[in-house]
């Protein structure tokens, strides 16, 4: 069966795996930026298959939220999968960020990674609550992080975003498992991605390699591969987990 799937943050790294892997399992997509069209334009163009979308809004701002939900129920004729993706990392050590500097973080870091998949997802929920095709078979996927359990000493309203994410993400699973909706995320380390190069080609790559038995980072398509499983093919009893994808990293 085809499904039609939102995937936020899905210009680049992560988010393009997801939607790259997603598209060619047989899914439509749509693919959601913050900001860069053009990119999304880009992302949608590589993916296999017919059908995808584009969609571009803030997530910070719930008003966007519902544009972006509207937009896609429209685009793809529905929504059958959220994958909560979209995710902001900004340094803030508290050893060093000023005190406006420390509010601007943890504001627009909790908007953009808490508040924004939790809009999302009570949008994508009520749009599957009420189709007249029933809610069950839909699912809320959240992209977390190992930082959540490790802790983010430099980022850490990021660490303290993820969390709540995968608190958020548990509480959805008991809530919706009554309409037969599935609530799951993942937990990935340190990934190869266009904002990770800088610190992999510095000093401290080795070390960040070294965080891993395998001696390397994840791929996005790694990570793209546990995603798109949870959103598709896994069973229904996985609901309320976190999956790791952390390359033994870090173990809890």
């Amino acid at each position: 069966m085809t499904l039609s799937i939102l995937v936020t943050g899905a210009s680049r790294g992560i988010g393009a795996a997801i939607a790259h892997d997603l598209a060619g399992r047989g899914h439509r997509i749509a693919v959601h930026a913050g900001r860069d069209a053009t990119a999304a334009r880009a992302v949608r163009a590589a993916l296999p298959g017919e059908g995808h979308a584009v969609v571009v809004g803030d997530v910070a701002d719930p008003e966007e939220c519902v544009r972006i939900v509207e937009e896609t129920v429209r685009e793809l004729g529905g929504v059958d999968v959220l994958v909560n993706n979209a995710g902001i990392f900004e340094a803030h050590p508290i050893a060093r960020a000023s005190f406006d500097d420390w509010q601007h973080a943890w504001r627009r870091t909790l908007a953009v990674n808490l508040l924004g998949p939790a809009n999302l997802a009570w949008l994508v929920a009520r749009h599957l609550l009420d189709r007249p095709s029933g809610p069950e078979g839909g699912r809320l996927i959240s992209v977390g992080s190992r930082g959540a359990y490790r802790g983010e000493p430099l980022n850490p309203a990021y660490g303290a975003s993820k969390a709540a994410l995968h608190s958020m993400t548990q509480s959805l699973a008991v809530a919706l498992a009554p309409s037969g909706i599935l609530s799951a995320a993942v937990a990935p380390g340190f990934v190869e991605t266009d904002m990770g190069r800088s610190v992999l080609d510095s000093p401290e790559g080795d070390a960040v390699r070294a965080q891993s038995p395998f001696n390397r980072v994840a791929t996005p398509e790694e990570v793209a591969q546990t995603v798109a499983w949870l959103a598709t093919d896994a069973p229904l009893w996985v609901s309320g987990t976190v999956v790791d994808v952390n390359g033994a990293s870090y173990l809890r």
